[in-house]
């Protein structure tokens, strides 16, 4: 082999590979298997730097007796393997990909002898993809991405494990990436295992510290959807992962989460009733909770009107009861201004983000009707109907028909508390001027005097008693004042 390498006979040495390989490597006989492995190692060695011209032929003869019944063949060819990688170094990167499959079959390999074996190979791989800078990371995404659903406990730890060396390597940018792994990490991080839910704790937290650093290049809108199913998660570690994800998406992006608003409040405002044991999740989700609160302004109440006033005449849209939080500009950037903690986007990327407030105002109804949510989460959810009556009452006052029933409902709620925010919703709806320029109500020849509110109330007809008085309790939130009003905490 060394004469015909040193006359360079291409021809002879991949003859000689290939007898190694047909009549040995895949022989039907264990023995000639096994000196068909060592065959090919030495052929490697004997190669030296010129092995990486006939890799192909080399690799997948040995890769193909990983999945040998022989667990001394196996091991074997992880030994044969590790020779081959080791003279090649470098070169082995453009067949990565089917390495690291080998490799995470044989990472929940039965026998400890192979397993001890892969893991010397995988460390040789590892200091080889870091010292290198011809890494193809866009290859290797969809193979990382099919992996990282395993449920097998050693095959989770090989991901982990290559997803942490990925991270540490300066020249290779996971997080761009980060949108097709995200799902598959938290389900990891519900492993029985502790170390495994460790190492995972480790790579999100490093992925987080990445995200802190650069938010211009995250890409938010992608994973909106993953945090929203996690954050709904049973297991306290993964909701409580999810709801910090969730706190620093909003913090970072600003308004680029607002289409996302339904998803994240059905997955936050049920956390706002948890007791003690679950102190954090719910302490976090009230930071969620508040800064989702604020990214509502004023302009989302004339917002459609002037996307209306400057694009071209479009078909009415079918109006759906909830949108998928997919269906929404899932990459939409905010032009909202100084409003949004997006600073970092210059004018022309900017896009305008709207605020699907009919899927918001779904689901706060929802959780009204819901007898079991605890008081904390009525009152939140109030609260956010008198934020929106507030900052856009236009919009708001299309939907007082369908709120109305469930809000003269809960003014016979068992909280003090929960009554009071009831009342000062409707008090609010009662004040707005939205009801005078909408043209509902039954009298709207009449004019009123100076200073005095006209009440136009949807449906209040339906609301009346056998009397055909309101009850005692609406006719005081009607005749509130406005600025009566207690500081909305």
């Amino acid at each position: 082999n060394k004469a015909f390498v040193a006359q360079n006979n291409t021809s002879q040495i991949k003859h000689v590979i290939q007898i190694l390989s047909q009549e040995f490597a895949l022989s039907q006989h264990p023995h000639s298997r096994k000196g068909g492995l060592i065959g090919l190692a030495a052929c490697s060695i004997a190669l030296g730097k010129d092995s990486g011209l006939y890799l192909k032929e080399l690799i997948e003869p040995v890769l193909t007796c990983f999945n040998d019944a022989d667990s001394r063949l196996r091991y074997y060819a992880c030994e044969a393997l590790y020779n081959i990688v080791k003279v090649a170094r470098g070169s082995v990167l453009p067949h990565f990909n089917v390495l690291f499959d080998g490799l995470s079959k044989l990472a929940a390999d039965p026998d400890p002898n192979v397993k001890s074996g892969s893991e010397l190979l995988d460390r040789l791989l590892k200091d080889i993809v870091t010292e290198s800078n011809q890494f193809d990371l866009v290859g290797f995404i969809p193979l990382l991405r099919e992996r990282i659903y395993s449920n097998n406990q050693y095959a989770r730890q090989f991901i982990i494990s290559w997803i942490l060396v990925l991270e540490s390597v300066p020249d290779i940018n996971l997080l761009d990436y980060l949108p097709e792994i995200l799902d598959g990490l938290f389900q990891i991080l519900g492993d029985n295992s502790k170390e495994i839910r460790k190492m995972c704790e480790v790579a999100l937290g490093e992925f987080l510290k990445e995200i802190k650093k650069n938010p211009p290049s995250v890409k938010f809108a992608e994973m909106a959807n993953i945090l929203v199913i996690h954050c709904q998660a049973a297991d306290d570690l993964i909701q409580l992962t999810a709801m910090c994800w969730m706190r620093e998406f909003i913090q970072l992006a600003g308004r680029v989460m607002l289409p996302y608003s339904s998803g994240i409040l059905t997955a936050v405002l049920p956390c706002l009733s948890y007791d003690d044991r679950k102190k954090n999740i719910k302490e976090v989700a009230n930071v969620c909770n508040q800064s989702l609160m604020k990214l509502v302004i004023p302009e989302d109440d004339e917002m459609d009107e002037a996307k209306q006033a400057t694009a071209p005449p479009a078909e009415p849209a079918s109006e759906e009861p909830v949108p998928e939080p997919e269906a929404a500009s899932g990459g939409s950037l905010d032009a909202s201004g100084d409003s949004s903690p997006l600073s970092f986007l210059c004018s022309s990327e900017r896009i305008q983000v709207t605020l699907n407030l009919d899927g918001i105002v779904q689901v706060l109804d929802c959780h009204l009707h819901d007898t079991s949510i605890g008081m904390m989460t009525r009152i939140a959810v109030l609260k956010w109907l008198y934020h929106l009556y507030i900052k856009t009452p236009r919009k708001m006052f299309r939907h007082t028909d369908s709120l109305f029933p469930i809000l003269l409902r809960t003014l016979s709620d068992e909280s003090d508390e929960v009554i009071l925010k009831d009342l000062e919703v409707l008090a609010e709806i009662a004040s707005s001027p939205a009801g005078q320029t909408e043209g509902h109500g039954p009298s709207e020849t009449a004019d009123p005097r100076p200073g005095q509110v006209e009440l136009h109330i949807p449906g209040r007809n339906s609301q009346l008693s056998a009397s055909g008085e309101c009850p005692p309790l609406l006719l005081d939130a009607f005749g509130a004042e406005s600025q009566s009003q207690a500081a909305w905490c």
